[in-house]
């Protein structure tokens, strides 16, 4: 079965990955109704040109290279996923490179899609994706230069 079944579900609750990129979803994940109809089998963002494509997890890259005129960089996860990242302008990743979660994968034309797998099966990315969110700080209101700021945590999504 192509899509996301639900008893895979307990078990990709307990996921959570950093998003690619921090830019607007404007293609949702939409499950096709057959293995060869129409539908989105990720997440299509709206990113400026060049902008960096980070790993959502820390992987082995499987699969470098062009398909239809398109880049795309396959990378499997230590759990099975696969995430796949797609239209890419550039990568200096080769197949067998091993990457940190948030390691550049390349990057992005004016567009980019992410997808994930688990064997033939795809799956939503939107409810493993965690976000960066920045902790609460005091600010020094005499003028005097505060402290820098810590680094984003990322935010992992309630498990059901």
């Amino acid at each position: 079965m192509p899509f996301l079944v639900p008893a895979l579900a307990p078990l990709l609750a307990a996921s959570c990955l950093l998003p690619p990129v921090n830019a607007p979803v404007v293609d949702a994940f939409r499950e096709p109704s057959c293995a060869w109809c129409p539908g989105n089998r990720g997440l299509e963002y709206a990113v400026a040109a060049d902008t960096a494509v980070r790993a959502a997890a820390a992987g082995r890259v499987t699969f470098r290279g062009t398909v239809a005129g398109v880049l795309y960089v396959v990378v499997e996860h230590a759990d099975g996923l696969r995430a796949t990242y797609g239209r890419l302008a550039s990568t200096e990743l080769s197949t067998g490179s091993t990457l940190a979660q948030g390691a550049v994968v390349g990057r992005a034309s004016n567009a980019l899609y992410f997808g994930l797998r688990r064997g033939d099966t795809y799956i939503d990315p939107a409810p493993l994706l965690g976000r960066l969110v920045h902790r609460w700080r005091l600010v020094p209101t005499d003028g005097s230069p505060g402290r820098p700021p810590p680094p984003p945590r990322l935010r992992c999504p309630a498990s059901p």
